[in-house]
């Protein structure tokens, strides 16, 4: 097909695309807000009475109807296009915040929040993700990889925001969940305006078939049906499931892991979320370029061997180890930054580009599963036995099982 050249943002395409890449992560930016969550738990254990498990459900729940709704949002998109589900999106998102707000008890908060912030973030994420995937053909993994750092790095930014918020007596942990909402409100709307799909005749200038290489474009593109036929398909959501669990774990617990298993301050607990943060951002990037170069088999088992040493290490050495604890939560946080990346950028490799929001909406609820499994083996283990390291043996098999899987099911396409 003869390449047709066009303009984005009055700039050609080839560079205007990257500008999609920089609203795609200050979206995610406000939509990952929800891996600050722990700085929440302690708080509304004290306000509410409540357990571990059960200041884990609004987390948990959000996370599992963020992921179921991200095949939703792929059948939208192809209706409504990515501005206008983003911006439906966006406000039920912002909505389950500021909902959240009027909570008089955990499972009005984990309703309120979890069900409904969690839709509409589904739907928003999908949107820049999908938008980045078809102006970048060829070689995605970066420019994926970049788009949702900002979901990663938002921790960074957002957890010492809302525990300053939260500790301030004028505002207190409900009113923290309705000024946090309208902020996310105004920011994704806005941003949504600049999301659009390429022309159907635009081709860009790096796309070029490469023979024999490991991340060359498949020889069709398949339908959601389709794809579901494919081995490739249910090796990739296993694994990514596996890779999301090990991950999420760690997000949820990293603030009571700290305080009670390291001996942290509540200050170097908070401290330490947003160190977390910046390797669950970096991790996006690095391996979503890993998966341009060697592609998603090697990068997942790759992920896998990580999660799994450090996950034998702190099951073994991590009571009141503060460096252990500080080293392994950052591998982990790094490694679900990863799989953010390896798993669309697979995606595309494996199903191609034509489907795409369809096809990843699927393969996301990998996304959710992890979030529900993780949650409830670590909120369980602590329960039971009155400390969170026992979840990590639980990781290591998995991670073992993920190595497995990986190596047999994410062989690279024959063209």
């Amino acid at each position: 097909m003869a390449e047709t050249r066009c303009k984005l943002f009055g700039i050609d395409a080839e560079k205007g695309r990257w500008i999609l890449v920089v609203v795609g992560l200050l979206i995610n930016i406000c939509l990952g807000s929800i891996y600050a969550f722990s700085i929440f738990r302690k708080p509304l254990e004290s306000l509410w009475g409540i357990t571990s498990s059960q200041s884990g459900y609004p987390f948990m729940v959000f996370l599992a109807v963020f992921a179921l709704a991200m095949p939703i949002a792929g059948n939208l998109m192809a209706k409504w296009g990515p501005r206008n589900t983003a911006m439906l999106g966006g406000s039920l998102a912002a909505g389950g915040w500021i909902a959240a707000s009027f909570s008089p008890d955990i499972m009005t908060l984990t309703l309120l929040y979890g069900v409904t912030g969690g839709a509409g973030a589904g739907i928003v994420y999908g949107c820049p993700i999908a938008v980045v995937a078809k102006w970048f053909p060829q070689k995605s993994g970066l420019a994926i990889g970049l788009t949702v750092m900002g979901f990663g790095v938002s921790a960074l930014i957002v957890a010492p925001l809302l525990k300053a918020m939260i500790d301030n007596p004028a505002i207190g942990i409900l009113n923290t969940f309705l000024y946090a909402g309208i902020a996310f409100l105004a920011v994704i709307l806005l941003l949504a305006q600049l999301l659009s799909f390429p022309p159907a005749n635009w081709s860009s200038a790096d796309i070029k078939t490469e023979i024999g290489g490991a991340v060359s474009l498949p020889s069709s593109n398949l339908s959601r049906r389709e794809m579901l036929k494919t081995r490739h398909f249910y090796a990739l959501w296993t694994t990514y499931t596996i890779g999301c669990l090990a991950g999420l774990m760690a997000i949820g617990i990293a603030s009571p892991m700290g305080t009670e298993v390291a001996k942290l301050d509540a200050a170097m607990t908070t401290l330490a979320v947003s160190l977390f943060a910046i390797f669950n951002g970096l991790g996006r990037p690095l391996f979503g370029a890993i998966t341009d170069k060697i592609g998603p088999r090697h990068t997942a088992m790759t992920s896998f061997a990580m999660i799994l040493s450090v996950s034998l290490l702190v099951s073994l050495f991590g009571h009141g180890n503060a460096v252990l604890y500080f080293f392994a939560f950052c591998v982990l946080w790094m490694c679900l930054g990863g799989w953010l990346a390896i798993a669309p950028t697979a995606t595309g490799i494996f199903f191609g580009k034509k489907h795409y929001a369809q096809n990843y909406g699927l393969i996301f609820t990998a996304y959710g599963a992890g979030a529900i499994l993780g949650t409830l083996i670590s909120g369980n283990i602590k329960d039971i036995t009155g400390s969170y390291l026992g979840a990590f043996p639980i990781v290591a098999a998995l991670a073992i099982l993920g190595m497995i899987v990986a190596a047999v099911g994410l062989k690279p396409v024959k063209n």
